[in-house]
């Protein structure tokens, strides 16, 4: 009986183990076999003779409504990258993407479902700099497009095409980059529009070859018939402008085909976006209205579409270089009154905080500053994450769970992204701070550099792990609330009547985080009072300019209208004696 029990025993093991064996064994199978399913990337001669560095990429979409490249983004409707570098690679030499090329959102081509998907791949082309600190780098440098990897001129790329992803099976999927991206044209000038573009002295000091700056420059109505004048300078800060935008000298096209504005639910935003540029042309060549000389400048870099306009340790002086080379060759040029108390800032979003950071850490050369949602100016409360305490920017601190944090969300709350989302696709569009895009340029701009050149991270960009050290170096350097605390005995008496700041208490970024702490510092520590303004938009979400009478899909169209009577009623109450407040009113 025992013997018969013992047998029985064995049996129903080993029917229980033979199909456990046989899952684990197909497993096993698959497995290899996602390792072995790839695509392989190429590029002839004809499109380049010369070996070429970069980050290969490989968009794959389940829709054909545009082409992958331009379907990558934060939100839900983003398709897939992943991606590589690339160093030395030859034409006709293949470079293979499969399950350990990091990917965004999923993260290996693995985890791909079997079926039809449209794929493309670019390779974002990057070049050698030696600067002047020893290091040398590999970055993709702007082309006059401001830093869009997926319309850099001069980036490779292949025509979009339908295939079957089949992940469990072993299968080479070869791409061919057969298409170049052309030069952009030179943007045209008007009688109000002009450009200028400046190589910096500073700046090619720094990156070990010619760097330049520029901007676009918009006259007065009357600028030259009345060659007496001297005008005050508006300085507009804001990410790259092709050319001076907002300004329609015609009224809007009446052939335009109305758009939807997936942003504002706005059916036909596009017409409203013309007919509001032709209000402000009306605006600008009215009467009543005050003459100034307003400019947009271009700061592209290696590692950004702008600067952030401050002197940075991986991204070059780009603050000394637009204070003192490209702002006084401006001046000079367009009959500006050149002084400090006759130049003003204002700009949204990293338009806001380069604003205020200028004026901060150039605090005589301006005479006002008007951010609008600026983006963190005060580290503890980075968007979300205070970067002080906090030990993981993607999940908040906790014992027992990973709650994530959230990266951006509507007026109402709901959320489209995590933080680690937005980094991680950073992370499959280029390693090193490379990707272009923002929390990168953060990065780039804020932290010291580390031993390989690059920007040392806040954090890993995979896990979300903070580096205190770094985090410390921000708070010296960057933290722009923190820095006014330190040392508001010397700037409170050059800041005073400066200082105006605007935001939404939505604001899809979390910026307004930031600004209830500078607000709290600003009205109730300061001494001497900063006597400026703090004001916020209820529900109101990126980018508020402080009006309250618009919605926000109109009053982001007015910044120039909005900001033009403060600029005027802070020079009537600051200009000093002998200051010209006359040859510019005609």
């Amino acid at each position: 009986m025992k013997t018969n029990k013992f047998s029985q025993v064995l049996r129903i093991i080993f029917f229980l183990l033979v199909p456990l064996f046989f899952m684990w064994s197909c497993q096993e199978k698959d497995a290899g076999q996602n390792k072995n399913f790839r695509f392989a990337i190429s590029f002839s001669s004809q499109q380049s003779e010369k070996s070429l560095d970069g980050r290969m990429l490989l968009m794959i979409s389940n829709n054909n409504s545009e082409e992958p490249r331009f379907q990558i983004s934060d939100g839900p409707e983003t398709q897939l990258v992943f991606g590589k570098n690339v160093n030395h690679l030859n034409p006709g030499e293949k470079v293979i993407i499969d399950s350990t090329a990091f990917g965004y959102p999923l993260e290996n081509l693995s985890k791909i479902p079997q079926g039809e998907y449209w794929i493309q791949a670019l390779i974002n082309r990057y070049e050698t700099f030696h600067r002047s600190d020893g290091h040398t780098v590999k970055l993709p440098p702007d082309k006059g497009e401001g830093q869009q990897w997926n319309r850099k001129p001069g980036n490779l790329y292949s025509t979009p095409e339908k295939v079957v992803i089949e992940p469990n099976k072993g299968k080479t999927i070869d791409v061919t980059l057969d298409k170049k991206i052309p030069s952009i044209p030179e943007p045209k000038e008007t009688k109000y529009i002009k450009h200028v573009r400046i190589k910096s002295e500073r700046l090619s000091e720094f990156w070990g070859r010619p760097m330049y700056l520029g901007a676009h420059v918009l006259l007065p109505h009357g600028y030259e018939e009345h060659p007496e004048a001297r005008y005050p300078l508006i300085i507009n800060h804001g990410h790259f402008p092709y050319t001076f935008g907002g300004f329609r000298e015609t009224p809007p096209d009446p052939d335009l085909e109305p758009e939807y504005s997936e942003r504002f639910g706005i059916q036909g935003y596009n017409k409203i976006v013309q007919e509001y540029a032709y209000k402000f042309y009306k605006y600008w060549t009215s009467p009543d209205t005050p003459r100034m000389i307003i400019i947009k400048i271009q700061h592209p870099n290696p590692y950004y579409d702008d600067s952030y306009a401050v002197n940075s340790a991986n991204v070059g002086p780009y603050g000394d270089a637009i204070t003192y080379e490209l702002i006084p060759y401006i001046e000079k040029k367009f009959r500006c009154i050149g002084e400090g108390w006759a130049r003003f800032l204002y700009g949204g979003s990293t338009g806001g905080w380069e604003a205020l950071a200028a004026q901060v850490f150039h605090p005589e050369e301006y005479n006002g500053c008007f951010a609008a949602c600026p983006d963190p100016i005060d580290f503890r409360a980075y968007t979300i994450v205070n970067i002080y305490d906090d030990k993981n920017a993607y999940y908040l601190d906790s014992q027992w769970k990973k709650t994530p944090r959230p990266g951006k969300r509507d007026y109402l709350g709901q959320i489209s992204s995590t933080l680690r989302e937005m980094n991680h696709r950073e992370r499959a569009l280029g390693s090193k701070s490379r990707s272009g895009a923002q929390w990168d340029i953060w990065q780039a701009v804020y932290s010291p550099v580390g031993k390989d050149g690059y920007p040392k991270p806040i954090w890993n960009k995979k896990t979300g792990e903070i580096d205190p050290s770094v985090a410390e170096y921000w708070r010296e350097h960057y933290d722009l609330r923190y820095i006014l605390k330190r040392d508001w005995a010397t700037l409170g008496p050059k800041l005073k009547g400066k200082i105006h700041i605007y935001v939404g208490d939505m604001d899809n970024y979390y910026l307004n985080n930031a600004v209830y702490l500078m607000e709290d510092f600003l009205e109730n520590t300061t001494d001497p009072y900063y006597a400026g303004e703090v004001d916020y938009g209820d529900r109101d979400e990126h980018c508020w300019n402080g009006d309250h009478t618009r919605p926000n899909a109109i009053s982001r169209l007015r910044y120039h209208q909005m900001f033009i009577p403060k600029i005027v009623k802070r020079i009537q109450e600051s200009v000093p004696e002998g200051g010209d407040i006359h040859s510019w009113k005609y």
